[in-house]
């Protein structure tokens, strides 16, 4: 296979399996196209490549950004900005599993958090049952949240080594 069609194949890949990792098309396909870029692109560079609209573009940088997966880079004697990725993938499974956590884990343990304190007589079947169950989803997605912390402070060597071990 030529490098233009195994890139092409993985911007296109990767692009789909963004959309399981909470992220949509565009942005994951960019954020591929980054990763597999040796210098830094333009937002020009991004579109001509893809072949997306400028606006899809700025909006799913920005959110690259705001994921911390993406940084503006400056170029001397260039007006425009560019753009790189980290290359580092452990950093940015790292990134992607603080990220998530932050913006579907936490708010959800907020809910629940909010849902155990309902109204109402402890010995109802009802209100028990309700309680009970909002309760050990929160104890599990606090499980879940711990050790996801744990994952994003640990380096490569240690996941991968406990990985091994944990799949024996």
């Amino acid at each position: 296979m030529k490098l233009n069609e195994a890139k092409r194949q993985f911007i296109s890949s990767w692009g789909a399996f963004g959309t399981h990792w909470g992220i949509n098309r565009t942005m994951a396909q960019i954020h591929a196209l980054l990763l597999v870029s040796p210098d830094p692109m333009s937002a020009d560079d991004i579109m001509e490549e893809l072949d997306i609209s400028r606006g899809n573009a700025n909006m799913n940088i920005r959110e690259l950004i705001n994921w911390g997966l993406v940084q503006r880079t400056l170029l001397t004697g260039e007006r425009k900005e560019f753009f790189t990725a980290e290359k580092d993938i452990w950093k940015v499974t790292r990134q992607i599993v603080k990220e998530r956590k932050k913006r579907e884990l936490e708010p959800l343990i907020n809910l629940l958090n909010d849902l155990s304190e309902v109204e109402g007589d402890r010995k109802d079947k009802h209100v028990k049952t309700f309680v009970d169950m909002v309760h050990n989803i929160r104890k599990l997605g606090s499980q879940a949240g711990k050790t996801l912390d744990t994952m994003a402070k640990a380096d490569e060597h240690w996941f991968l080594g406990n990985l091994v071990k944990f799949l024996k």
